[in-house]
């Protein structure tokens, strides 16, 4: 049994339950799509339909069918929670905004319902963390886009919360905190799915908090639970969690605890096919005629 495999039950239970109250307490999710948003400007694509992959309560979607007004957005989430929450919030932004193309698909991203060639972007913002079989669900993202279409995504990288993670260890036998990729990986990942031209960065976000009880409450409140194949089944014993107060204490700076995320950036771009579906070779060529 791989002890890092994401139990997807348990993990689509997790964000059920905390889709009413996750607007309030994602401010790491919102401020990263606004950073994802920001790197729209350098894009040139002007996509009909796009994929918003892990979307969450829809606040992604709402802003990239502003940007696209002419775009149909299919928001696809594995928690009914979490599309019910989007649906509630759309009715006064579409009222804004006027009317908006708009479908909600409840499905693993892992396991896309889509047409090939039926998007061209796919959008995903804090969500391929959750795949256990990365390379996989990028050649099915890969699959769902038309020929030039885009992917652009974030996800965390392997020093998200190692401050929490080291203050774990040797507290007990079982695994607390999901394994990430790392960026370089990803890159490869990418190239091997059959993306083109990736372009892969990351940054370092450090959120600070009073004690360790409001860092797991954060976590909890956005349904982040530990959903993997190694986590313990029962409550954290008194000693234990003494311990992990203890080992996070040692952190502490100017009065605060840090929560340090790894936020990975990439984009990447489907190319046209160089053969075509019976298996010819497509050949580029270009005449002059001489006068």
């Amino acid at each position: 049994m791989d002890e890092f495999a994401i139990d997807k039950r348990t993990m689509r239970r997790a964000f059920s339950r905390a889709a009413l109250g996750y607007d309030a307490s994602a401010v790491l999710q919102r401020e990263v799509c606004k950073r994802m948003l920001e790197r729209l400007d350098f894009i040139r694509l002007k996509p009909g339909r796009l994929l918003d992959a892990g979307s969450g309560t829809g606040w992604g979607g709402r802003q990239l069918s502003e940007r696209y007004p002419d775009a149909e957005v299919i928001s696809l989430d594995i928690a009914i929670g979490m599309l019910e929450a989007a649906k509630k919030s759309a009715g006064w932004w579409q009222k804004l905004f006027g009317g908006r193309r708009q479908m909600a698909v409840c499905a693993d991203v892992e396991a896309l319902p889509l047409m090939s060639d039926s998007v061209e972007m796919v959008w995903s913002n804090l969500a391929l963390q959750w795949c256990n079989d990365l390379p996989s669900t990028f050649v099915d993202l890969h699959r769902v886009l038309k020929a030039e279409g885009m992917v652009m995504f974030s996800t965390f990288g392997p020093d998200t919360l190692k401050e929490l993670r080291q203050a774990f260890m040797g507290v007990d036998e079982h695994n607390h905190l999901n394994r990430f990729a790392d960026m370089h990986d990803i890159g490869d990942m990418l190239v091997h799915a059959g993306f083109s031209e990736p372009v892969m960065d990351m940054e370092y976000i450090t959120l600070t908090y009073d004690d360790v009880k409001s860092v797991l409450n954060d976590l909890k409140a956005i349904g982040a639970h530990n959903a993997t194949q190694g986590r313990g089944k029962g409550l954290m014993g008194k000693t234990a969690f003494g311990r992990l107060i203890e080992n996070y204490e040692k952190f502490r700076r100017d009065g605060k605890l840090p929560a340090t995320y790894e936020i990975v950036y990439g984009h990447a771009w489907k190319p046209k096919p160089r053969i075509t579906r019976d298996g010819a070779a497509i050949v580029k060529t270009s005449f002059r005629m001489n006068k």
